[in-house]
């Protein structure tokens, strides 16, 4: 399971490195490539996104990026060859991360079966709470996986720890309100918040929404167990094409 995981590996070291791709952007190809950089680079997990119509909780850069992942023809069956054509590959855990919709369509024990069948650890579904998750978590928990639950700073306690109660693997603390790809204060305030995300849950801590440099990752050391990066990378790669990925987590560690 990804929470024993996470915590042997954080033996040896300060803060692991989380990344996120979107499947199919720029291309399948390129996704693999990418996915293989990042490896070599030392990234100890990875999110793999199934490209959706509307992202809700994703800024201009990731949703773009669906967009063109959605126009270049990624479908979900693409996606669940291209986890496991990686997960067969490298070693490190992968998840998806997607929205409802998507999952509801496919169905959520026939998702979860496929998940399993091609190794995913687990899922990130940001627009379904747990009181709506019924069959989602039951899906999940039938297979081994792990549901992986949202920290907001906006957050009451009595709501981190009801939420806590219904996630497994790590629990994903967004460094600030908003979506994807704005920019984050690493300050004094973030550091009380995730205070109370670790008074929360026993769970490791994985932080994201605005870490774009080694020293956010830095700041977070102490603090969380998990530095995710995210829209960063997608910019990075727009910029300075496929090949800079690596460097650019090297940059991090």
């Amino acid at each position: 399971m990804l929470e024993a995981y996470i915590k042997e590996r954080r033996k040896s070291r300060d803060i692991l490195l989380m990344t996120h791709i979107v499947m199919g952007y720029p291309s399948f190809e390129d996704s693999f490539d990418i996915v293989t950089q990042m490896v070599e680079a030392g990234v100890d997990l990875m999110e793999l996104q199934i490209p959706f119509s509307d992202p809700m909780a994703d800024g201009p850069v990731i949703l773009t990026a669906n967009q063109n992942a959605l126009e270049r023809g990624s479908t979900v069956q693409r996606c669940f060859e291209f986890a496991q054509a990686v997960s067969t590959r490298f070693y490190i855990p992968f998840l998806f991360m997607s929205y409802a919709n998507i999952l509801y369509k496919y169905g959520f024990d026939r998702f979860s079966d496929k998940m399993d069948q091609v190794n995913l650890k687990g899922a990130i579904v940001p627009d379904l709470p747990p009181e709506e998750g019924d069959d989602y978590i039951r899906a999940m928990k039938r297979n081994t996986l792990d549901p992986i639950y949202i920290f907001s700073p906006e957050t009451s306690d009595e709501r981190l720890a009801y939420v806590s109660s219904f996630a497994s693997g790590f629990v994903y603390c967004m460094a600030r309100k908003g979506v994807t790809g704005r920019e984050t204060a690493f300050s004094e305030d973030l550091a009380t918040y995730l205070s109370r995300c670790r008074h929360a849950t026993a769970l490791p801590l994985a932080v994201g929404f605005g870490v774009k440099e080694k020293a956010d990752v830095d700041y977070l050391k102490g603090k969380a167990d998990i530095a995710v990066i995210g829209s960063q990378t997608i910019r990075i790669v727009e910029e300075n094409g496929v090949a800079a990925a690596g460097d650019f987590i090297h940059s991090l560690l």
